[in-house]
């Protein structure tokens, strides 16, 4: 979750007035999105066992206390680390750490969330119906230019938090996307297929083959980096990876996987490490028995032995997983935020461990980060190395590996933001930075998360990433992105160009901003975080997309690479940033106007060219932003209030309250009609109470229209411009619609996979609604179908005298639809050529087009005659 335009390198103006680094929590800018994610979710005390994730137990209390400080985190019972546990020191018993626990059943513990996810997707959501509507992919197929930290570009997808190699075919490979499902490839990586986009959870953690059955592989569900509160057990694939079922859920339901692995002598034996320990299974992953309780992160076999590493060090079992041992590491902390292991497979006396902890490094914005250790062993005893150099610790809780050569004992990689490798010559280590070559050489993009080698062929290795997927033929010296075909970006928001039926822009996590222009094919279009985008509706050709923290950038070039300038509002020093990503949004009809809030609302009547600051009634932050017209604003709050102003006599009014349709809820997507004293819808994400609201009288009185609706956020609403009646929400999984004003609802998701979906656009003209996902890119339908024959009628009928010539003109037809004029003679009788015509286009609009038909009489006669179109498509 880092980029180019991260820590500093985005100028000062453009993220804060302080000259300072804008505050986060312990774990940095990724674990500051998974707080804001599970807080506005209500999910306070999950959000807090996220917090100390990040940290070992000595600092437990400061990371809390700061992340409460920096405004990501409420107060509320007392943090705990993930199934951590300490050990007794006379037995191989655990017992539970001091304050550990799972979360409170009324705020949702893992396991209840989990099973209540589960149960969603699997109750027909997302599967293809046999008839009505269906969605499908918009891409990205891959993203052209994508962000590094090199000089050099790259194509990119998305996080890519699992891999495996076939054992018996090294061209084929598996892909597991963090919340995009299991993918396969036949050709390393030159295409992919999706597998497993109707499953229970897309979240994918680990990924195994069994070495002696190749046709055998698993799956552990719930990404342990992330999105470990979804996991739902393991599945199982009889051929290969090309079906999955279930083999288990239990003990796993809200649990995360970092590592599974087949015991290479006896294939019904796995081992896993979780969120929740270290389990064993002997019956093929049906049944697992706990053998740790501490968080695990990685497994490596040897000979006669297995090396695990958790959140309480190093251990050793010699007899198949079922007790282990402690192995001590010199210098080494009594506790780890992050710890890899690695057995060398070509000489399994040596090993390596790679870790992060205690002491603990202030940084200027108040946080601390670990510090990094790596030892390798050799003749049985274990040595400290040196660190590869300018190694980041920082984020080691979400994207952290090391992995020894195949072939080579004295060759390891170590993967934090960049990948390091690590070369032995005598006693001296050379180090090579392999995944950020600056300006000389091929980077691929930061945050590591996976590493696979080619069965028989050490030189080959996969690289997973933030940025998706990269293959490098000599040891990470060059890289081949393994991205096209693998449709798992993750978008945050969307906007569109009203006047075209193919053209998208879209924010995507540390992916920047990208452009879709009818081509599979989308193109990576500004760098940094890609937060909310807006387009001008009466001149597309003015784009305005956030990064991070609020900075704004503007293109009067449709977005076009390298035409954005800085159009970031001053704020005055000491207001906080609000959100991560604020929302954005514009006149939602004509003018210029352009609204983003964060803990005051900033208001532009000239496209983000000079702005006002129109303060909060008392301290919030802003969460969702409606602009229904150029002279109205409502803006929702993370504690449920919805609050206007309008524009008149030439200056914004105080923001004024409307009734709160549910205190405290946070609202997620507001939509209002013109003027903004009329209709108004709200959503929230936060759970155990209404989370889609009606107002018909501008926000006097809401009428909670959530029943209906699976017990999930909803993230966005959409409505109908043909039908105010109609809308469409979006779940954390799934769409749903009503035609009723939301009286009821019915689940409109055929087709659609059980992917998180962020964000919603409907294209009024081409009649298709689209949704953003995280991990599994963009997403369409046509809300009624596609049209299967055309739509013809009569526009007009007109009359020439003898030889003379006519034109005609009709207007206000969208500019997206497909059609077909006619000049049809109705007099006098046929027998001979009567009139030609021919028809000409003027772009009336942004968003529609003006048909100019000349029409000439070739008789001596008078002539009526018809003007005819056909609609082909609105698409």
């Amino acid at each position: 979750m880092q980029g180019p335009e991260d820590e500093g390198a985005v100028p000062r103006q453009t993220v804060r007035t302080e000259d300072q680094l804008p505050p986060r929590p312990y774990g940095g800018k990724a674990m500051l999105r998974l707080l804001e994610l599970l807080e506005s979710q209500g999910l306070t005390t999950l959000a807090q066992t996220a917090a100390v994730a990040a940290t070992t137990d000595d600092v437990q209390a400061d990371a809390v206390t700061h992340a409460r400080t920096v405004g990501v985190l409420s107060a509320a019972a007392p943090a705990r680390r993930r199934a951590a546990r300490k050990r007794t020191a006379a037995s191989n018993q655990e017992e539970p750490a001091a304050g550990d626990g799972e979360a409170p059943a009324d705020e949702g513990s893992t396991e209840a969330l989990a099973a209540t996810y589960a149960a969603v997707a699997l109750d027909g959501t997302g599967p293809p119906t046999a008839g009505g509507p269906q969605w499908r992919s918009a891409g990205p197929w891959t993203v052209t230019n994508g962000q590094t930290y090199g000089s050099s570009r790259v194509n990119v997808s998305g996080r890519v938090s699992a891999l495996a190699v076939d054992p018996g075919n090294p061209a084929h490979v598996l892909a597991g996307a963090a919340n995009g499902g299991v993918w396969e490839s036949w050709d390393r990586g030159g295409s992919w297929t999706p597998r497993t986009d109707f499953a229970s959870t897309l979240t994918v953690g680990a990924l195994a083959f069994d070495p002696g059955q190749p046709a055998t592989v698993y799956c552990g569900l719930g990404e342990a980096d992330w999105w470990w509160w979804l996991g739902n057990g393991v599945l199982r694939s009889s051929d290969g990876g090309a079906s999955w079922t279930p083999a288990c859920t239990a003990p796993f339901v809200g649990q995360g996987f970092y590592a599974l692995r087949v015991d290479q002598t006896n294939g019904r034996r796995l081992l896993a490490g979780t969120t929740g320990g270290l389990y064993v299974s002997t019956d093929a992953g049906g049944t697992w028995t706990q053998r740790r309780a501490a968080a695990t992160f990685a497994i490596s076999p040897g000979t006669g032995e297995w090396l695990a590493s958790s959140t309480d060090g190093l251990f050793r079992s010699t007899n198949s997983g079922t007790t282990w041992t402690a192995v001590p590491l010199p210098g080494a902390p009594t506790s780890f935020v992050r710890l890899a292991v690695s057995v060398a497979p070509s000489n399994p006396a040596v090993a390596y461990a790679f870790g992060t902890g205690a002491p603990w490094i202030a940084q200027p914005d108040g946080s601390q980060i670990p510090t990094g250790y790596l030892w390798r062993r050799a003749g049985g005893t274990w040595t400290a190395l040196g660190l590869p150099p300018g190694l980041a610790t920082g984020q080691s809780w979400y994207d952290w590996y090391v992995a020894a050569a195949p072939d080579r004992d004295t060759q390891v990689y170590c993967g934090s933001i960049e990948v390091h490798r690590g070369d032995l010559s005598g006693t001296t280590w050379t180090w090579q930075l392999l995944s950020n070559k600056g300006t000389t050489g091929q980077s691929i993009h930061p945050d590591q998360h996976s590493i696979a080698f080619e069965p028989g062929n050490p030189n080959t290795i996969y690289a997973g990433c933030d940025g998706g997927l990269f293959r490098s033929p000599d040891r990470g010296i060059t890289w081949v992105s393994c991205n096209n075909g693998l449709a798992i970006s993750e978008f945050e928001y969307l906007a569109q160009d009203w006047g075209s039926a193919r053209w998208l822009i879209g924010g995507t996590q540390d992916n920047g901003t990208n452009r879709w222009t009818g081509s599979p094919v989308w193109e990576h279009v500004e760098d940094a975080d890609g937060g909310d985008v807006w387009v001008n509706r009466q001149n597309p050709a003015i784009v305005v997309h956030s990064r991070q923290w609020g900075a704004l950038f503007r293109s009067t070039s449709r977005g076009d690479w390298g035409t954005w300038s800085n159009v970031t509002p001053a704020r005055p020093a000491g207001e906080g940033l609000g959100l991560f990503y604020p929302p954005l949004e514009g006149s939602a009809t004509s003018g210029d106007t352009i609204a983003l809030a964060m803990q005051a609302l900033y208001v532009s009547r000239d496209n983000a060219t000079t702005w006002t600051r129109v303060g909060f009634p008392t301290a919030g932050t802003g969460t969702a932003v409606a602009v229904p017209d150029p002279d109205t604003v409502l803006v929702g709050l993370s504690d449920g209030r919805v609050l206007r102003t309008r524009f008149s006599a030439g200056s914004w009014s105080a923001l004024t309250a409307l009734t709160t349709a549910r205190a405290g809820a946070v609202v997620s997507d507001l939509v209002a009609a013109p003027g903004g004293s009329g209709r108004i819808w709200a959503t929230s994400t936060s759970r155990g109470g209404g989370r889609v609201f009606r107002s018909d009288d501008g926000g006097v009185g809401w009428t909670d229209r959530t029943a209906g609706l699976p017990p999930l956020p909803i993230n966005a609403v959409a409505v109908d411009d043909w039908n105010s009646d109609r809308i469409w929400v979006a779940a954390d999984l799934g769409v749903y619609q009503s035609w009723d004003a939301g009286a009821s609802w019915a689940d409109f998701s055929a087709s659609l996979p059980n992917a998180f979906i962020g964000d919603l656009v409907f294209q009024p003209n081409a009649r298709v609604l689209r949704a953003g996902t995280r991990n599994r890119g963009v997403w369409e339908i046509p809300v009624d179908g596609w049209m299967t024959q055309p739509i013809c009628g009569t526009q007009w009928t007109g009359t020439l005298a003898p030889n003379a010539a006519g034109r005609w003109f009709t207007f206000n037809w969208p500019a997206t639809w497909h059609m077909l004029w006619t000049a049809v003679p109705t007099s006098p009788a046929p027998g001979a050529p009567q009139i030609t015509f021919r028809t000409q286009v003027e772009r009336a609009d942004a968003e529609h087009v003006t048909y100019w038909i000349t029409v000439r009489n070739l008789t001596a006669a008078p002539v009526t005659f018809e003007g005819r179109y056909c609609i082909l498509s609105r698409y």
